[in-house]
């Protein structure tokens, strides 16, 4: 799918924040996010999960915000969803087949990785344990930062840090693979 698109509602909330403050730009976000699961609906011909969980946190926690006027909940937004996404991939190590490191990362190539079992467990629990980091640290930046300083951190502060994760990630697991066997004659 087009990644402007993906980041569609979060650029609009930044746009409007700026302009307009954070009530505004929760109102916008959670436009966004519900707009952004129907429009990848009717140029996919399905949801992704991420979006629909994304809508109704976006929904539920903005509803209470603009009703409450109590910006928290907004703020509460990336660490739920950070919070969802760390026990989705811890819960994944014993749910299911593969851990959803592992499910994530094959879906890239076109052939499996060949990468032993445990090295698939150290990854997805790194990945568990990021997600989870940077849930508390949204809390650390909404509780003791300016509104503008936590905006700035939701919006460039965690896509950034991933990127730093998994930079050197890809490093660790490059050094896991495998060759693939030769073909016997």
């Amino acid at each position: 799918m087009n990644p402007l698109l993906e980041w569609a509602p979060l650029i609009a909330f930044f746009v409007v924040f700026k302009l307009y403050g954070l009530y505004a730009a929760t109102g916008v976000l959670m436009v966004g996010c519900v707009a952004l699961l129907f429009a990848h609906r009717l140029l996919t011909g399905r949801y992704k999960t991420l979006h629909i969980v994304t809508a109704i946190v976006a929904v539920a926690l903005g509803s209470a915000t603009l009703l409450l006027h109590d910006k928290r909940f907004i703020q509460w937004k990336p660490t739920v969803l950070l919070g969802i996404a760390s026990l989705a991939f811890l819960g994944s190590s014993w749910i299911g087949r593969q851990p959803l490191a592992r499910r994530m990362l094959e879906s890239v190539f076109s052939d499996p990785l060949e990468v032993p079992a445990r090295a698939w467990l150290v990854l997805n629990l790194l990945w568990a344990s990021w997600f989870a980091l940077l849930a508390s640290l949204n809390v650390v930046i909404a509780a003791n930062f300016s509104e503008s300083a936590w905006v700035d951190f939701k919006l460039f502060g965690i896509p950034a840090a991933m990127m730093l994760f998994m930079i050197p990630q890809m490093f660790w697991l490059n050094g896991k693979i495998r060759p693939a066997s030769a073909e016997r004659v």
